[in-house]
């Protein structure tokens, strides 16, 4: 029962995800706010939302931070599968599939935080200043550079003259009604995956739990949104989905320190798959940056695979 009760609750936090995405794009189209900001940093963070409150949820009220580094790492390991896989089916046009350099620049920060991330995992960087850890600074740090690099990014923008026939109050207004209910049934899928991970004959524990049934769940919307993109072969639009929602996703381990105030680091590498998540994702997204930066259909063909294999090494493991 409670897993019919976790599909149920994730199919609502997808429906509710992509409504809320389709405003912010109702928005971007009623409003003379910069494209790129909306598309690369307000989108990314409207379907990141599940992200948000789930981790949230486990850290203040569940005091869980494994089932928060979980989430965080496991949705941006299945993020970047996404395009691994999806490139799969569309190997005709990946040789003239352009990409805007500001999303390998975002990728590159990616790396840095996953690098900084490791050199806590080592005890080199475990640091804390007042209750927030150094690392959770750093990355503050480095998703402000990544909104500039953002709002730089001088590529083409997509024109569109569909006509919207709701008002822009009322845009705002469904927009905070779908982000109210994202908020709540994130709140409840916590608590759903936290019963799981419980479950003494699964054995999953809260690393394994948060990255399957936590970072897998919160990412559909991502998953929804890029099988759109790459069907319209927006591929640049859908690498930038992704890759600012990793950017995102890491700024919430800052959020989710700066709220937790129990006993136990925010950075529980404590379980095994927690730290094979750790560096397998690494891996697949030093082979995105290689995705993003070569066009030869080849390349991006076995760096796909690449990535698909680390994630199968990573559920093997």
């Amino acid at each position: 029962m409670i897993y019919v009760l976790y599909l149920l609750v994730a199919a609502i936090v997808t429906t509710l995800s992509v409504k809320a995405a389709q405003y912010v794009d109702m928005i971007d189209k009623s409003t003379n706010l910069s494209g790129a900001f909306i598309g690369g940093v307000m989108l990314a963070a409207v379907t990141s939302l599940p992200e948000l409150f789930t981790s949230i949820s486990s850290v203040v009220w569940l005091d869980s931070p494994g089932l928060c580094i979980g989430n965080i790492l496991g949705s941006d390991f299945f993020d970047v599968l996404i395009i691994g896989v999806l490139s799969l089916f569309v190997i005709r046009d990946l040789k003239n599939a352009v990409i805007s350099n500001a999303q390998f620049k975002l990728t590159i920060i990616v790396i840095i935080i996953y690098a900084f991330m490791i050199l806590n995992f080592f005890g080199i960087l475990n640091i804390q200043i007042a209750h927030i850890n150094i690392t959770s600074i750093i990355i503050l740090l480095l998703y402000i550079a990544s909104v500039r690099f953002t709002m730089e990014d001088n590529g083409e923008e997509s024109e569109n003259d569909e006509d919207i026939s709701l008002s822009l109050g009322q845009i705002v207004f469904r927009f905070v009604i779908s982000s109210i209910g994202l908020i709540f049934f994130s709140i409840v899928i916590t608590y759903i995956t936290d019963i799981i991970a419980d479950e003494e004959h699964l054995n999953l524990g809260a690393g394994l739990a948060g990255a399957l049934f936590l970072g897998i769940a919160t990412s559909l919307p991502e998953l929804a949104s890029s099988v759109s993109l790459f069907k319209m072969k927006s591929y640049n639009i859908a690498a930038g989905n992704i890759i600012g929602s990793c950017v995102f996703n890491f700024l919430i381990l800052f959020i989710a320190d700066a709220l937790y105030f129990g006993g136990k680091a925010i950075y529980d590498f404590s379980d095994p798959k927690t730290v094979n998540l750790l560096f397998f994702g690494v891996l697949a997204t030093i082979l995105f940056g290689v995705y993003l930066k070569f066009r030869k259909t080849w390349v991006r063909v076995a760096v796909s695979l690449g990535i698909i294999a680390c994630y199968a090494a990573f559920l093997i493991i």
